[in-house]
């Protein structure tokens, strides 16, 4: 059993971060007050930027062309995240009708672009990032091969924007305007906040995060953009609410899902898990979502007025 688990946990961190980044710039956007579902697209934007800036960068032998490449995708990410800012604060356009066009566009625009860039519709990309042990920490005894063993420069980048996230939400004004304007936008707005500016600005830290996300599925365990990233985008949705809208229950959350996902990935190459019929091992995470979302939902506690326009009649 413990063999198992020493196998999967390196795999599963490396699931975990992508819906871990995605989940937490989904929470600053919903704790502005915008509900944004269309992170699977933006995941697929960002994982279509990043791979067609590195692919470049690498044909010509550019240093450092994976970080270049995450830098990009974040930007392209706002950018796009856009879009959807300006439906659902500027036009009170219903907050999922735009996530959803978001979702349908991103695939669809970056699957075309693809297409007539490399004439396949995926672009590759020849070297990610190399997973490596950690000195000294990775010698640790049960906790070295679990969290020190094979990991990925990414991941230590996400988990200090775990922490960078904690501390700006709960412990800077920043923070107290912008969960205020999820709250009780009336009252933010009363006492000076712009609450169409703290909402523009959850939305393209959303973008960005989702983007960033994307492109780490890229550039870790995928290497290969095809338009698609398996539905990570409405996981980390789930992992939102059944985190309850914070920084430290997102973790478990998309750790949880993340191990789930694990499983069912990389369940031929575990001759344990290999004996299970593949169909129940690809369906198990989405499940396994199901479930914990049917169990949470009834305590969940989204921020008063996620979802809701906010119109002083005045732009």
């Amino acid at each position: 059993m413990w063999s198992i688990i020493e196998q999967v946990f390196p795999y599963a961190i490396s699931y975990t971060i992508p819906l871990l980044i995605t989940a937490l710039g989904a929470l600053y956007c919903e704790r502005s007050g915008v509900v944004n579902i269309g992170l699977d697209g933006l995941m697929i934007i960002g994982s279509f930027a990043g791979a067609l800036t590195v692919s470049k960068l690498q044909a010509n032998g550019v240093a450092g062309a994976l970080w270049i490449g995450l830098l990009v995708a974040v930007i392209v990410g706002v950018l796009f995240s856009l879009l959807h800012a300006f439906a659902s604060i500027n036009l009170n356009a219903d907050q999922v009708i735009s996530g959803t066009a978001i979702n349908m566009m991103a695939g669809a625009l970056t699957i075309y672009l693809a297409r007539n860039i490399t004439g396949s519709g995926n672009i590759r990309v020849s070297n990610g990032f190399i997973p490596r042990d950690i000195p000294i920490l990775s010698d640790i005894p049960v906790i070295g091969p679990l969290f020190f063993t094979k990991t990925y420069a990414t991941t230590w980048l996400v988990l200090l924007i775990l922490l960078v996230s904690a501390f700006l939400l709960y412990k800077t004004s920043f923070g107290l305007r912008l969960r205020a304007c999820g709250e009780h936008p009336q009252a933010a707005q009363a006492a000076g906040v712009s609450v169409f500016k703290m909402r523009y600005i959850g939305v393209m830290i959303s973008g960005g995060m989702s983007a960033l996300g994307g492109a780490i599925i890229l550039l870790t365990y995928s290497g290969e953009f095809n338009g698609n990233v398996a539905g990570l985008g409405f996981l980390a949705l789930a992992a939102l609410i059944f985190g309850q809208w914070k920084p430290l229950g997102i973790l478990g959350a998309t750790f949880f899902f993340g191990f789930a996902s694990t499983i069912a990935n990389v369940s031929q190459v575990i001759p344990t898990l290999a004996q299970i019929p593949g169909v129940i091992l690809k369906i198990f995470p989405y499940i396994v979502t199901l479930i914990a979302l049917v169990l949470f939902s009834k305590s969940s506690q989204a921020p008063k007025a996620s979802g809701e326009p906010f119109d002083t009649g005045k732009r």
